[in-house]
């Protein structure tokens, strides 16, 4: 097993230095800072001067409560006192009240938690160094194909029997949760347990930079995608009366780092699959060495030839994106659905930008936009008490009450409030409209955001839109921006699921390797170092044509 640790540890170490997450190596051992995840909406300000939802905070009486859960049958299984957890960005970090969070958490099951929480875009290279450490945590957040690839080195425990067995899935079960969970067994078995549905990324236009561009109407197929790229690159759409100092989008890289890879970039790659995918037929392919591919190597490497493309793309983090988006660097941001689109608006406009933004349906070429495999928590095969683990940590998350409440709003006095108060009084926004929000006692409300004054809260872990448990005296329905509605329901209505693809001992073997020449291939053709055909033909002298055939032969055995 340690030899295909060790090539988990190179897939994990080398995606991440070459996918352009520019975060840096934190030291996995200690709780660090974070840049919030893709997913985690800790950013923004959610509109609930409207609200008035007392019940909301108060869970007690309501639901499943977590501490009435947490006693034991006679016959029942420990409750550990402590446990060690490796998480990212999608949970509060340090500067936005991580130890408040886990201190109600304490308090709520007498529990206490160990965190460690490495920089968000460095996270799976420290997760890679940890594995390869052999000194591993209790419980770990896993993106699909980490998921996967840990699973069947048996670095995951099999949560199968608990699952099977627990109050946790009959609560799913009465919300339409458990199909997404049903969705990330690998070959009828569960080493992880998502807490939300997986969502996928929209593409968000700036509408000032239409208007100042003269572009009337949201582009439909990628002819008009690409003129309006080139129209924010040469024209002047920040109306800064100067031309060619902004250009059309960006990414955190030109390949995303976990699947489905390509949702930061959908225009470009269209129809292209980056890596491993389940076809029509029911057999597995490489869509790397497909047409398809080299047909969105050729539309990116245009698209930067022509300079719409920022050229920093390559070691750029997701944290770089959103600060250019909101100096107004760019125009074109294609990022997670829902409550990031008031994440964006609002970030905007504490920037003095004009923050209306235009979500795009997918253009003709992409058809759809892909909804990733959710993230998951997952109980190391270590773990000294996985039973306890999973029935008083995995399923609290999830109990209808108290503590999925928490890792839904988070701390009552840090996140989230009721008490009567006025925030940001006297300040206005980019259109010289007040943003000053009134609450009246009882109210609930998102506090400002500690990491960035001038936002508020969105939600802790646990997307509301997204959960696969009800909450009760949920808020959601009052506190939900009208964009970020109207975002998810795009979302939903566009969308497809992305596969779940398992992994083998040849991919155990040979993707690290596979992964870091793909990914070499595709930025020096993209930046115009080399062509499509040299790019190939170093696919094929490097290894990579013999590594991928030999993944999908035992991907289709």
């Amino acid at each position: 097993m340690k030899k295909k640790i060790i090539s988990l540890f190179m897939v994990a170490a080398m995606t991440a230095s070459l996918v352009g997450c520019g975060g840096g190596n934190a030291d996995s051992s200690s709780t660090t800072n974070t840049d919030s995840a893709a997913t985690t909406d800790n950013t923004a300000t959610t509109d609930t001067s409207s609200t008035d939802n007392t019940a909301a905070a108060d869970n007690t009486a309501a639901a499943d409560n977590t501490q009435a859960e947490a006693e034991p049958a006679a016959d029942d299984v420990e409750k550990p006192e402590e446990i060690t957890i490796m998480i990212d960005g999608t949970v509060f970090t340090k500067e936005n009240g991580q130890e408040q969070f886990w201190a109600k958490f304490q308090e709520l099951t007498g529990i206490k938690v160990n965190v460690i929480q490495p920089d968000h875009d460095a996270y799976y290279d420290n997760v890679g160094q940890t594995i390869a450490s052999g000194d591993w945590p209790d419980v770990i957040i896993l993106s699909s194909t980490y998921y996967s690839a840990y699973a069947a080195e048996g670095v995951l425990w099999d949560m199968t029997d608990a699952w099977e067995n627990s109050e946790l899935k009959a609560r799913q079960e009465a919300h339409g949760g458990a199909g997404v969970v049903e969705g990330v067994k690998l070959d009828g078995r569960l080493y992880g347990m998502p807490t939300t549905r997986g969502n996928g990324c929209v593409t968000y236009v700036k509408k000032a930079w239409m208007d100042n561009c003269g572009i009337t109407s949201a582009p439909t197929n990628y002819e008009e995608y690409l003129a309006m790229l080139e129209a924010f690159t040469t024209g002047d759409p920040d109306g800064d009366g100067t031309n060619g100092n902004t250009f059309g989008v960006t990414a955190a890289g030109f390949i995303g780092n976990e699947a489905p890879y390509i949702n930061y970039l959908p225009e470009f790659y269209q129809d292209a699959h980056p890596s491993f995918y389940l076809k029509e037929d029911g057999t597995y392919a490489d869509g790397f060495t497909e047409d398809a591919m080299k047909a969105a190597l050729e539309r990116l490497a245009d698209a930067y030839a022509k300079g719409v493309i920022d050229p920093t793309t390559l070691t750029n983090g997701t944290g770089d994106c959103r600060n250019k988006f909101y100096s107004d660097n760019f125009g074109v941001f294609t990022y997670w659905a829902g409550t990031w689109a008031s994440n964006l608006k609002n970030n905007l406009e504490n920037n003095e930008l004009d923050s209306e933004l235009v979500a795009l349906p997918p253009i003709a070429e992409v058809g759809a936009y892909l909804d990733r495999i959710p993230p998951t928590w997952c109980i190391t095969s270590t773990c000294e008490n996985p039973e306890g683990v999973f029935k008083y940590f995995i399923e609290a998350m999830q109990d209808g009450g108290d503590v999925q409440f928490l890792f839904t709003y988070g701390v009552e006095g840090t996140h989230w409030s009721t008490a009567a108060e006025t925030l940001y009084a006297g300040e206005t926004n980019d259109k010289g409209e007040s943003k000053e929000k009134v609450y009246a006692e009882g109210e609930f409300h998102m506090l400002d955001n500690l990491e960035t004054p001038g936002t508020q809260y969105t939600k802790a872990h646990i997307d509301p839109a997204l959960a696969l448990v009800e909450l009760a005296n949920d808020p959601a329905e009052q506190t939900t921006a009208p964009e970020a509605k109207a975002s998810a329901e795009l979302f939903a209505a566009n969308c497809v699921t992305a596969d779940l693809i398992p992994s083998t001992d040849a991919m155990a073997e040979y993707n690290g390797d596979l992964t870091t020449l793909k990914n070499e291939i595709v930025a020096k053709v993209a930046m115009g170092e080399m062509t499509i055909e040299e790019g190939y033909a170093k696919f094929e002298a490097d290894g990579g044509a013999a590594w991928s055939q030999q993944i999908v032969d035992s991907l289709n055995q």
